[in-house]
């Protein structure tokens, strides 16, 4: 299996598969390359719909100089990672993920901030640290937060240095499942009242009825869905033994 950075040539042949409605592992196949390499270059460079050989390239090779030029005199020093970690991998993830997270609707520092704060270990991180880290301003890790806490992404708290650290964990997509559905209900309570402004029986009002009905299922389903993933999630799978299958038990 070849290694090292990907070719031109292999450029063109994912722009190729895609084009032919491949699915990742065919594409790699064909290359003799780990699907997840495949897979992570074409998320880094606008996705399946967006990949372009060419401009991915240029894009690789613009990435590489600028990592040379930002290396320190006497050659790159890489610090060590937690558990052994590749850090060359770890890089590469995280700008895979952030382009997920940008392609799912949340804009790029937004991203940036929030894979910083997934793929650390503690799930904390103060502003400093976030500065630190992505090379940014305090005014735009501040933006970032305040977006993210916004959509229920992240939490704010307090350590013992009464510093603010920002925090992600096992419940913040709970939270925000459950915000972005409360989110819905208001679109469909305005909905319903316009269906009383414009009339039932109009074309309008029509619409808008099959919007907030639509809405109103979804969002029912959205928090039913979400009430039973942190249910099962979060049992502790120790409560499971002699026969008992659920995170709640009763004394009768």
């Amino acid at each position: 299996m070849p290694g090292g950075r990907l070719t031109q040539q292999e450029r063109q042949q994912i722009a190729l598969g895609l084009s032919e409605g491949l699915a990742y592992a065919q594409i790699a196949r064909r290359l003799d390359r780990p699907t997840s390499t495949v897979t992570r270059e074409v998320m880094r460079n606008g996705g399946p719909t967006g990949y372009r050989a060419d401009l991915a390239h240029r894009a690789t090779e613009h990435r590489t100089r600028r990592r040379r030029q930002a290396a320190p005199r006497g050659g790159p020093q890489v610090s060590p990672q937690a558990h052994g970690r590749d850090a060359e991998a770890l890089r590469e993830y995280e700008e895979t993920l952030t382009t997920v997270f940008m392609q799912s609707g949340v804009p790029k520092m937004m991203a940036r901030v929030l894979v910083c704060l997934y793929t650390t270990d503690t799930g904390s991180l103060t502003a400093s640290e976030l500065v630190q880290r992505l090379h940014v301003s305090p005014a735009s890790i501040s933006k970032a937060i305040t977006f993210l806490e916004g959509q229920g992404l992240v939490r704010r708290e307090r350590d013992e240095g009464r510093r603010e650290r920002y925090v992600v964990d096992d419940d913040v997509w709970y939270q925000s499942m459950i915000a972005s559905a409360r989110s819905l209900a208001q679109v469909v309570e305005t909905s319903r009242q316009g269906v009383g402004i414009l009339g039932r029986d109009t074309p309008a009002g029509a619409r808008l009825e099959n919007i907030a009905r639509f809405l109103d299922f979804v969002t029912e389903s959205t928090i039913r869905a979400a009430e039973q993933a942190r249910e099962v999630l979060h049992t502790d799978p120790g409560t499971t033994t002699g026969g008992t299958t659920g995170p709640h038990t009763d004394g009768g």
